[in-house]
């Protein structure tokens, strides 16, 4: 690899540190290609990418930006796990780390947070953006449906009410 060609690999690397949501950094020593076919498949489904690197150009890129703390991190053969929701990245790390061993978590950063791989289940376990949009849709929508209830609910009592006097006196 020339220098422009090392260039390259740092300005592309810089703009993953800056625009991903969440950068997930695993060990991935023995896992065979097909395995690495399989995650990156998965990775593509949710929106986000996985790139080795260099951990040298790695370290140069991550000068200046927002996560530089996962410099650390980068030792022997890594894998960045990144995408711009800030979940979807560290949901699927988590579940192929637990399919499979060869594939381990070092930790990774949330912005300028650092993530242990403690925090990078923790943040696995929190819902995505389409999840937490449902949500949101969920209870913007909630209080119409009560209000219909509430003003469908006096007629029904009525009705009930009505039958029931009519039992009584048919008794």
């Amino acid at each position: 690899m020339d220098r422009a060609q090392k260039e390259k690999v740092v300005e592309e690397l810089g703009q993953i540190f800056e625009s991903s949501g969440v950068v997930v950094v695993a060990h991935y020593e023995g896992l065979t290609v097909a395995d690495m076919q399989g995650l990156r498949a998965q990775m593509r489904d949710v929106g986000g990418s996985v790139r080795v690197a260099k951990n040298r150009l790695a370290k140069i890129a991550l000068e200046g930006k927002p996560c530089e703390s996962i410099g650390d991190l980068l030792t022997g053969m890594t894998v960045l796990a990144y995408s711009e929701d800030p979940v979807a990245a560290a949901k699927v790390s988590d579940a192929f780390a637990k399919t499979n061993d060869k594939f381990v978590i070092l930790g990774g950063a949330m912005g300028s947070t650092a993530l242990d791989p403690a925090g990078v289940k923790a943040v696995a376990g929190m819902p995505s953006r389409e999840e937490l949009i449902a949500q949101v849709v969920a209870c913007i929508g909630a209080p119409a449906s009560n209000i219909a209830g509430a003003i469908g609910a006096p007629a029904s009592n009525i009705a009930g009410i009505l039958s029931t006097l009519e039992e009584r006196e048919a008794a």
